[in-house]
């Protein structure tokens, strides 16, 4: 039977033979054996669990929870779903990292050419600024459906689309300014159109046709207007970001 000492396998390992040794002390990997030289030795058994030990570490799973999940008598499926969790976090990183790939190439073929890049394709993968906001509201498949649906359009499309957006949230300044309450016609009319204008967002409860989620998610962008006093200057004061929010609620939570 094939063996390996500490500075063997922590080599094919790829980790550090102090590494080994700590995970020894504390009876997370025990030697398959102890010679009479005080050397460890691992064999198949051993290496079996370092295996696992490694893939859990690298799914951000703790030692001690390691331990645990390995020791417990419904390891396997405790595993598994620690896998799972670390396979889904793989998929995305590629994900991400192709589209930098994809930036990276299509300036080397533009530059190759003479040409100037597209402006959006370079900054394909590393301008997701929103990122951490819409994953912790709405989770990271919207993120992942509305980013894709972001990228996909061309420089002109993305800069008709904030313009579009700009325009919708300065609408309601005009509203304001002419005297309108948040529940006239015309209020509850802009605030339908507010409430169409998300739904063509991909990832959205609202073009995802989910009533219940999309009232949640309007009253949440509502508040969002009224706290979140970067959005201010786009409603034209203060004042008329809270009037939208207030026409909003009542569009979608009339009573």
């Amino acid at each position: 039977m094939v063996e390996w000492t500490v500075q063997q396998l922590a080599q094919r390992a790829g980790i550090s033979g102090r590494a080994l040794r700590h995970y020894h002390q504390i009876g997370l990997l025990t030697p398959d054996r102890i010679g009479a030289n005080g050397y460890r030795y691992y064999g198949p058994t051993s290496v079996a669990r370092l295996q696992r030990i490694l893939l859990l570490r690298d799914a951000g799973v703790s030692l001690d929870e390691i331990a645990t999940v390995l020791d417990s008598e419904h390891d396997q499926a405790d595993e598994v779903a620690a896998l799972e969790k670390h396979l889904v976090r793989l998929r995305r990183d590629r994900e991400a990292l192709d589209r930098r790939i994809a930036s990276v190439e299509h300036t080397i073929a533009m530059r190759r050419q003479g040409r100037l890049p597209r402006m959006d394709m370079m900054l394909e993968g590393f301008n997701d600024r929103y990122k951490t906001e819409v994953v912790s509201r709405w989770g990271q498949g919207a993120f992942d459906a509305s980013n894709q649906w972001w990228h996909a359009k061309t420089l002109a499309q993305q800069q008709q689309f904030q313009a579009d957006a700009e325009q919708l949230l300065a609408r309601w300044g005009e509203l304001h300014a002419a005297g309108h309450g948040p529940s006239s016609p015309e209020a509850q009319a802009h605030a339908a159109a507010h409430v169409a204008w998300f739904a063509q967002i991909p990832g959205t409860p609202t073009h995802a046709n989910d009533p219940a989620n999309a009232t949640a998610m309007v009253l949440g962008m509502a508040n969002l207007y009224v706290t979140n006093p970067d959005f201010h200057p786009a409603f034209g004061s203060s004042e008329a970001a809270d009037f939208a929010a207030q026409a909003l609620r009542i569009h979608v939570s009339p009573t």
